[in-house]
């Protein structure tokens, strides 16, 4: 019986790196297709990684440049933005929002790449979609594409929009960065080729809320970050 397929939004982050590994484990390495998307970035550090991270799982990936959509936007983690990346938690930015998105949510990005992932899907003829939301990004509304509401509404309109052919995944949509590190422990994921730091220095900087949050959920699993 022929297998079946899956696409993975990967972009070479724990969260992404985590599903790619789980998406391996279950349909074979043979029957998984990782796409890493450029969406005009301030750095190429997490795409660097996605490529060695590739390469350690030998598999091959695709890469998207969708820049052009969000050229009006002035999301800080974008190249055209004015504003600085916040050297703080997203719990410390939201109380300073007003329960608005963060600075560095880019403007319905998974709703983006979610739909470009299930147009490329069906011609690959791959029956799912895994992409790494988790509560602690959708928090808030720190990022309101993390939040269980919205993928619930993604599956359902990717769902009957592609024929009923591709099934959206979420695995950690009830899982906070902890609990993903735990489950890529279990799956050997090479952590120390992740990337997630906001800036693009040669090292993390430890203090964008994507550093704060994964050093976090590595002691929570009783371990030092690998990639300090």
């Amino acid at each position: 019986m022929k297998r079946e397929k899956a696409m993975v939004l990967f972009s070479g982050g724990v969260d992404s790196t985590t599903c790619l590994a789980m998406a391996i484990e279950r349909f074979g390495k043979e029957n998984v297709i990782p796409l890493s998307i450029h969406y005009g970035q301030k750095h190429e550090k997490e795409l660097e990684a996605a490529k060695n991270i590739l390469k350690h799982y030998e598999i091959d990936g695709m890469v998207m440049d969708l820049t052009p959509v969000f050229a009006e936007s002035n999301c800080s983690l974008l190249q055209g933005s004015t504003e600085e990346i916040p050297e703080s938690s997203y719990m410390e930015q939201l109380q300073e929002s007003d329960g608005n998105p963060v600075s560095t949510y880019v403007p319905f990005r998974n709703g983006l790449f979610l739909s470009t992932a299930s147009s490329i899907a069906l011609s690959k003829e791959c029956s799912y979609i895994y992409y790494g939301a988790h509560v602690d990004d959708a928090a808030g509304n720190a990022y309101p594409d993390c939040s269980e509401t919205f993928f619930n509404a993604m599956k359902e309109a990717i769902y009957e929009g592609s024929g009923k052919a591709i099934k959206i995944e979420a695995p950690f949509i009830r899982k906070n960065k902890a609990e993903i590190v735990k489950e890529g422990l279990r799956l050997g994921v090479p952590y120390e080729l992740t990337w997630s730091c906001y800036e693009g220095k040669e090292k993390p900087c430890g203090n964008c809320a994507t550093c704060i949050d994964r050093e976090k959920a590595f002691v929570e699993n009783g371990m030092v970050d690998p990639s300090l």
